[in-house]
């Protein structure tokens, strides 16, 4: 239901929690359409679990023989929990936030949190020591040490063009690639000279209503090699 276990770690508080959430889905199976077998043999494995439980939290009854029932008596309830509440509760719309709360369990977000759009572009390293290659070390910005990109964006977009004379629009950049890692190489033949490569972060977003990717981008300034 959730990336964090909303199930207690302690068996003192997993048979409270349980004895709760048990009562709360009695009380509420018929709504929630669940079966009344799947309740009943619910209970009993927590009735079963409280049980043994208590034996083993009393000295005078703590043996290895107990504490081992015990062992397994949770986990044969907190399997059965789980399946009820996956099949019966995370995915039924009869079921409230304030449902949710008084069984503590955890309330989903009903929207995504979108990663934040970069406000900066990357800084750049323009390697041309090698004849016939151009290598592009990008970083964020102001963090030349730093290789992480910055949180959220999904890599660094390179414009650029072949072309015997300076360009000075965007739109003269005829080619353009996505790189996720720096630093990014560009070959070419030895008469040829490249101008005017330009980098941009690129922010992947899936949305949930399409269910495809769309790139947002930040324009910078033209860096001549």
């Amino acid at each position: 239901m959730d990336n964090t276990d909303f199930i207690p770690t302690k068996d003192s508080a997993f048979a409270e929690w349980l004895q709760t959430v048990v009562a709360y889905l009695n009380a509420h199976a018929t709504g929630w359409q669940i079966p009344a077998g799947t309740v009943t043999e619910l209970t009993a494995l927590q009735s079963d679990f409280a049980s043994k439980f208590e034996t083993a939290e009393h000295p005078a009854t703590r043996t290895s023989v107990v504490m081992l029932a015990k062992t397994e008596a949770r986990k044969a309830a907190e399997a059965k929990i789980r399946e009820v509440l996956k099949a019966y509760v995370t995915y039924n719309p009869a079921v409230t936030d304030e449902d949710r709360k008084s069984m503590g369990l955890p309330i989903h977000k009903t929207t995504r949190t979108p990663s934040p759009v970069a406000t900066d572009a990357p800084d750049t390293d323009i390697d041309t020591s090698v004849i016939g290659r151009v290598t592009i070390h990008f970083y964020e910005k102001g963090s030349r040490h730093k290789k992480a990109k910055p949180a959220g964006q999904h890599g660094a977009e390179i414009s650029w063009v072949l072309s015997d004379i300076p360009v000075t629009r965007w739109d003269e950049l005829i080619h353009s690639n996505i790189d996720t890692n720096s630093p990014f190489t560009l070959a070419f033949e030895h008469d040829r000279v490249l101008r005017s490569p330009l980098g941009k972060y690129t922010r992947r977003k899936v949305t949930m209503e399409r269910n495809h990717e769309r790139d947002n981008s930040v324009a910078v300034e033209s860096l001549e090699s």
